[in-house]
């Protein structure tokens, strides 16, 4: 399923997320992948950086026609880019965009010729501070009122979550306001697995 043809993803849950994993994709990435990976210090962290940008390799391969390793360039607030230069047949200013996300048990990327977002989030249980935190009041009623609270919480958050990354600006002070107004956006929301859901944003053609 597509939220419209021009997008296209991939999502992969996370069976070996160990250190052999981790070494074995290491000589496959870029050295700015690597150097970003090894910052982090848990296996997890590693595993989900490297496994993504190969993901995002492969989406890119088979969609653009891209062959080079990626590099990255990152905006104000950390939004990364792709610097293709040099690619095969790929102007820069026409380059591919893309979304990254992550949670315990799935690592999803999304590529598209227009701005897109995707998240993806394992069902979490909220608190009533961090549903006060991140839903106006009619979300608010949504979660009271719905069968799994847990669910429709998570729905409405991987939603948020996938507005932001489309919009580039990553989480922001007020996020009780952020699907107020999506007529701008077009916003798909599934379930991955018994216990994992996505969303993924894009602009209304």
């Amino acid at each position: 399923m597509n939220t419209c043809d021009c997008v296209k993803w991939s999502i992969v849950p996370i069976e070996e997320c160990t250190w052999d994993s981790v070494q074995a994709m290491l000589p496959r990435v870029s050295e700015q992948r690597r150097t970003q990976a090894l910052q982090y210090k848990h296996a997890f962290g590693q595993y989900a950086c490297l496994k993504s940008y190969l993901m995002l390799q492969d989406l890119l391969r088979e969609h653009y026609d891209i062959e080079c390793d990626l590099l990255f360039t990152y905006n104000e607030y950390g939004k990364p880019e792709l610097d293709i230069r040099g690619a095969n047949r790929v102007d820069n200013e026409q380059k591919p965009q893309f979304s990254i996300s992550h949670c315990k048990q799935a690592i999803a990327v999304a590529v598209s010729n227009t701005p897109v977002g995707i998240d993806i989030e394992t069902l979490r249980h909220p608190s009533e501070s961090l549903i006060e935190k991140t839903m106006n009041e009619q979300e608010k009623e949504q979660i009271a009122a719905a069968d799994s609270m847990d669910e429709m919480f998570t729905v409405l958050w991987t939603r948020k979550e996938a507005v932001l990354k489309y919009l580039g600006t990553g989480i922001v002070d007020d996020l009780h306001n952020v699907l107020s107004n999506t007529n701008n956006f077009c916003i798909s929301t599934f379930r991955v697995s018994p216990t994992t859901l996505c969303s993924i944003c894009t602009g209304k053609i």
